[in-house]
């Protein structure tokens, strides 16, 4: 269902420049995979069929997709950017109340949110959040600066992109890219091992020679590698760095997406203050998918204009309860929180059969 759900959103207009930058990397990664097959059978004197290799090369993407989108392809992300469950009993106490109270809206607005979603901190100073996958919201130690109204806002913005799917695309950019990566650094280590059994084949051929004309041979050789390397890591740099360029359109407009959400969930002010904040700290020095999430933001001041224009929203009160946010299923992550408490102010409407019960909270709480 998860892998269906994917390649429905990724046809949306809103993601088209991730379908773009998927077909992109499944022609590199299949003729890419197909060159290294044919190196390898050509050295081993092995025999396939014509068109196999290019179907080996899909094949592989299809299942680095699979993989990105399971649990694995989560606790990869969280892994590479340093995201891990809270172990500071004050840091828990103050933050796990707030994720509740977000959590428990946002599944009464989307039922389709899981009940089992995570929270995880890194040791990154720079304010900021992440969600990834269907289960996962990353906070960094620098957004414990701001105040708890504020962080309220980020979550049920981060909760947005959950509920969006944005979250699913994240995913499979990121394991792209490292397919990609590995893909290189593969053949990179495959050319060594080949240049390797050259220079001994050309010392053995140049050992009678005129020793001037051995080096000579040795040095064009030594510069071919040099080249290669070169050439291939250019083009590492240059692939992460059009797979980021070619997102931008889609997480721009995945930004606006996931405010009006943290707006429907009535933390609309509460995040126009968070932004606030954030917009007068110091620019990100970071690099990978902190500063890259940076960089695919809107301007402030724009965010901040259509959240001004939202209106405010009437929340059932009593939605799906999901589990203790921060517990998985057989083991315990961190340990649960309080139930957030009812918001002050409640309107009382009879139908035939039974009472509804609405949160009615003004803007400027």
């Amino acid at each position: 269902m998860y892998i269906f759900d994917f390649f429905v959103n990724i046809f949306k207009k809103k993601n088209f420049g991730v379908l773009i930058w998927l077909i992109i990397n499944s022609i590199i990664v299949s003729f890419g995979f197909a060159f290294l097959v044919c190196l390898i059978c050509d050295a081993a004197n092995w025999y396939i069929p014509d068109g196999v290799e290019y179907l080996i090369g899909f094949v592989t993407y299809v299942l680095s997709i699979v993989i990105a989108l399971s649990p694995i392809g989560e606790t990869i992300l969280r892994w590479q950017n340093g995201c891990k469950e809270i172990t500071d009993e004050n840091v828990l106490r103050r933050i796990e109340p707030l994720f509740n109270e977000i959590h428990l809206r946002a599944v009464n607005i989307d039922s389709s949110l899981k009940r089992d979603i995570r929270f995880f901190i890194s040791d990154d100073e720079e304010p900021n959040a992440f969600a990834t996958g269907r289960n996962t919201v990353c906070i960094t130690e620098g957004l414990l600066m701001l105040s708890n109204e504020e962080i309220k806002g980020v979550l049920a913005h981060e909760f947005g992109h959950l509920s969006h799917k944005d979250t699913d695309a994240i995913l499979v950019v990121a394991v792209g890219n490292l397919i990609v990566s590995v893909f290189f650094i593969v053949l990179r280590i495959f050319i060594r091992i080949i240049n390797v059994i050259v220079s001994f084949l050309v010392g053995i051929v140049v050992s009678n020679e005129d020793g001037f004309i051995a080096k000579i041979v040795m040095g064009i050789k030594w510069l071919a590698d040099f080249l290669i390397d070169t050439i291939i890591g250019a083009m590492m740099w240059l692939w992460t760095k059009l797979g980021v360029l070619i997102c931008l359109t889609s997480s721009r407009q995945n930004e606006y997406h996931a405010d009006k959400f943290a707006a429907d969930l009535n933390y609309k002010n509460e995040l126009i203050s968070a932004l606030t904040s954030l917009d007068k700290m110091e620019p990100s020095k970071n690099k990978g998918l902190w500063a890259a999430l940076n960089s695919s933001h809107p301007e402030t001041s724009l965010r901040i204009e259509k959240l001004q224009s939202y209106g405010h929203k009437i929340i059932p009160s009593e939605p799906p309860s999901p589990s203790p946010s921060n517990k998985k299923p057989e083991k315990t992550g961190n340990k649960g929180g309080p139930t957030p408490p009812i918001p002050p102010y409640q309107d009382t409407k009879r139908s035939k059969d039974k009472e509804i019960v609405f949160y009615i909270e003004s803007e400027y709480d």
